[in-house]
């Protein structure tokens, strides 16, 4: 079955806590999504928080794709850049499938909802995104059309003595 995706959906507490939960589970899964695992819930509410004050705010756009059974099994940020010289592309951040439906295709359906959102935003001609270097990430991205654009060496510390890359990756649109 294929996941059902949806642009800003409504706010309220099934979606708090359905998108808390995923980045709970992908961050404790290894996934790359701004945390090291073990986290908790309580641990990711603060950075959902932030996040949804971008969107409330109209900077920030959230994609949710639900499972067969109507639970968040994916999602991904899209945020506007600010900057008056760079409006014409747009961030994209915090890209989750939950462990449970990884390997069935859903990451790439993921990216190309995202890709399909983006295309129906005013303006916006690419998305950038920056991945964690090491994790296999930036191959997945390649697959999906996005081009490495720039790598800062160990600018990602995982732990001490981890450091990892940030990789750029651009996808014109």
């Amino acid at each position: 079955m294929a996941l059902t995706f949806e642009l800003d959906p409504p706010g309220g507490n099934d979606l708090r806590d359905g998108v808390i939960a995923l980045w709970k589970d992908v961050s404790n899964a290894g996934g790359a999504v701004g945390f090291v695992p073990p986290v908790t819930a309580e641990e990711i509410r603060p950075e959902w928080l932030r996040h949804l004050t971008a969107v409330a705010e109209g900077r920030t756009r959230l994609l949710v794709g639900r499972d067969e059974e109507g639970e968040i099994a994916a999602t991904a940020f899209l945020t506007f850049n600010s900057h008056r010289l760079m409006t014409h592309w747009i961030w994209l951040y915090t890209v989750m499938v939950h462990p449970r439906h990884q390997g069935k295709g859903y990451g790439r359906d993921l990216m190309a909802a995202a890709a399909e959102a983006a295309r129906g935003f005013e303006g916006i001609e690419a998305i950038r995104l920056t991945c964690r270097g090491g994790t296999g990430a930036d191959r997945f991205y390649a697959a999906c059309g996005y081009k490495e654009v720039g790598r800062v060496p160990g600018a990602i510390r995982v732990a001490d003595g981890d450091d990892r890359d940030d990789v750029i990756m651009l996808l014109p649109l």
